[in-house]
């Protein structure tokens, strides 16, 4: 009979000291209440709990990569768009992720969506596209003083997707066409007018030498007379007969 109550209490002992036993590991913090009052966080590590007394509940310490969902978006110049988002977060005060909010991650899902929409809302469809960089960091900003009260910290915010209706696909495609053309002839209107000017300066340099004219047109002859396989007719100019002339006269 003595043997029993021993071993019952021998084994009870061994039962309430697996029970104190916690282990934590290196990126959890266990956040330790006694009687129902909470007494801090613990951890990493192994330490004892009082049986029947106290009671942990482990809080994850590492980076939460959060998809939000897509949001359909009415911008501030009226255009709908689909938008969704990645949020990078992670708890940094455990005591307050578990004993302020019940469930941190659900809430910071649905507080990251409700400020896509306020925050995209408030920003017209240019500044989505061109100037994302400086959305992302105002997201990321609202998000992480919402948050802050329940130990969270929002390290980062990405708009990721961005559908555009059908409608203004085609218009934005219509506008680029169009400015892709403007480019065109405001770069073949420069052309001509550095062309005129060379031809200006040509025009000058001809009227001050008047025989440069006669060495164009030889040198024109030449680059035709390359190409054996044709005929050529050219008109003689009255110039080099004149002078041809003038030379037999004098002789």
């Amino acid at each position: 009979m003595f043997f029993s109550f021993t071993s019952f209490l021998f084994l009870l002992g061994l039962l309430l000291l697996a029970a104190s036993i916690r282990v934590v590991q290196e990126y959890e913090r266990g956040v330790i209440f006694r009687l129902g009052r909470c007494v801090g966080a613990r951890g990493p590590g192994l330490f004892l709990l009082i049986p029947l007394i106290e009671r942990m509940r482990k809080v994850d310490l590492r980076v939460v990569t959060m998809e939000v969902p897509t949001q359909e978006v009415i911008t501030r110049d009226n255009v709908t768009v689909k938008v969704n988002a990645v949020v990078y977060f992670r708890v940094i005060n455990p005591v307050d992720a578990v004993i302020k909010v019940i469930d941190p991650v659900h809430a910071t899902s649905q507080l990251a969506q409700t400020t896509l929409r306020s925050v995209l809302g408030q920003s017209e469809l240019d500044e989505l596209l061109a100037h994302r960089e400086a959305i992302n960091q105002r997201l990321q900003q609202i998000i992480d003083e919402g948050t802050e009260p329940w130990g969270i910290k929002v390290s980062m915010v990405e708009v990721r997707d961005v559908e555009l209706p059908a409608s203004m696909q085609r218009a934005m495609a219509a506008q680029a066409e169009a400015e892709r053309e403007r480019r065109a002839k405001i770069i073949h209107a420069e052309g001509e007018l550095q062309a005129a000017e060379k031809l200006a300066e040509a025009a000058r340099i001809i009227a001050r030498e008047p025989v440069t004219v006669q060495l164009r047109y030889l040198q024109t002859l030449r680059e035709i007379a390359a190409d054996n396989a044709s005929t050529i007719v050219f008109p003689l100019p009255l110039d080099l007969i004149r002078s041809l002339f003038n030379k037999r006269a004098d002789g």
